[in-house]
């Protein structure tokens, strides 16, 4: 029986490379630890920036690669580096990325026409759907709730009984609802919050979500919103999406929420709107520019909360990231269609 050999790529614990392992006999795992740079904390895909490899490890680790079938993880996390795997591993057929945006990686890649159909490259949308969902539920409480007279009645060490607002009977927008947008759904539904979505496609019930509209509905919606959840992936169609005009159209005193991609929204005029008091706050996981300059007004402004596009990190992601995986090869083995599997068109 000729066996498929799938090479890790990317930091894992040995206990999820065993799970791998299992899968099918057919499958040849080979994980060699000590090519792949030290996580820096759990679940980390990019490693400790200081390691470096000997010549010697280099070599092994280009023989490891160039004889792959199968790749779990790109390695370092750089396009260049999947350019590289790819052209180096005649035989790769498939590559399970470890991140949800895996598209733009690929699309940074410049891989040929050839390379993006001769391997399929899945990302691993959908495996942040729960703590991406719990922190947008974090910062649509933190507002409500009156987080920055909170920190601010801290310091002065002020005393004083004020009412909040609630989220229940409120509606909340979420832009995006895939994997992540219904998880936001299910969570804002529990604190009996209306739930709309907008969506590519609309032709569909989904649970939790009360109705679905597209795109070209949005500057209409967002004014009935009290709280908006972005989710969006970064494509052609939805860069500068949240524009200035949507920002305007926003009703005042809304929340806003960002765990899609910083580039979705313009990101000055959502400024304006926090400095001028229009918004009540903003939770953004995600900025125009990573890290975010030190001379961002977002670090200043007390209605804002920021997340250095950590959010979707968590104790659990490579167990999910495996789980979606150990799918996949089975899927592989059988011919079918994997999940995730990256559109070369749009790039999502």
């Amino acid at each position: 029986m000729e066996r498929v050999p799938v090479v890790i790529a990317s930091p894992l614990e040995a206990e999820l490379v065993d799970r791998l392992r299992k899968v099918d006999d057919r499958l040849d795992v080979r994980f060699e630890p000590d090519l792949l740079p030290p996580p820096r904390y759990p679940s980390d895909h990019h490693g400790d920036e200081s390691f470096a490899r000997t010549p010697e490890q280099d070599e092994r680790f280009d023989r490891l690669v160039a004889g792959a079938e199968v790749l779990f993880g790109i390695p370092e996390e750089l396009p260049e580096r999947l350019a590289w795997a790819v052209r180096t591993a005649p035989g790769l057929r498939f590559v399970q990325a470890t991140s949800a945006g895996a598209g733009q990686q690929v699309r940074r890649a410049e891989l040929t026409a050839e390379e993006l159909e001769r391997v399929a490259i899945s990302s691993a949308s959908g495996v942040h759907a729960v703590p991406l969902a719990e922190w947008s539920m974090f910062g649509l409480l933190a507002f409500a709730k009156g987080l920055p007279r909170l920190r601010r009645d801290a310091v002065d060490r002020y005393w004083a009984h004020y009412p909040t607002t609630e989220l229940r009977g409120q509606t909340l927008l979420v832009v995006g609802v895939g994997a992540i947008g219904l998880e936001v759904a299910r969570l804002a539904s529990a604190f009996g919050m209306r739930v709309v979505g907008v969506k590519r496609t609309t032709d569909e019930q989904l649970p939790h979500v009360e109705s679905l509209h597209p795109p070209e509905q949005l500057r209409e919606l967002v004014r009935d919103a009290h709280a908006i959840v972005v989710t969006l992936p970064l494509t052609d169609e939805t860069r500068g999406l949240i524009d200035r005009e949507t920002i305007g159209q926003m009703r005042d005193g809304a929340i806003f929420v960002n765990i899609g991609r910083g580039r979705v929204v313009d990101e000055e005029a959502l400024i304006d709107a926090l400095r001028s008091g229009k918004l009540a706050g903003a939770a953004l996981d995600v900025t125009y520019k990573e890290p975010l300059p030190p001379e961002s007004p977002l670090w200043e402004l007390e209605n804002v909360i920021l997340s250095p596009h950590t959010a979707a990190l968590s104790w659990h992601e490579n167990e999910r990231i495996v789980e979606l995986f150990t799918e996949n090869l089975r899927r592989y083995l059988r011919g079918d269609e994997l999940l995730s599997r990256v559109d070369t068109s749009a790039f999502y």
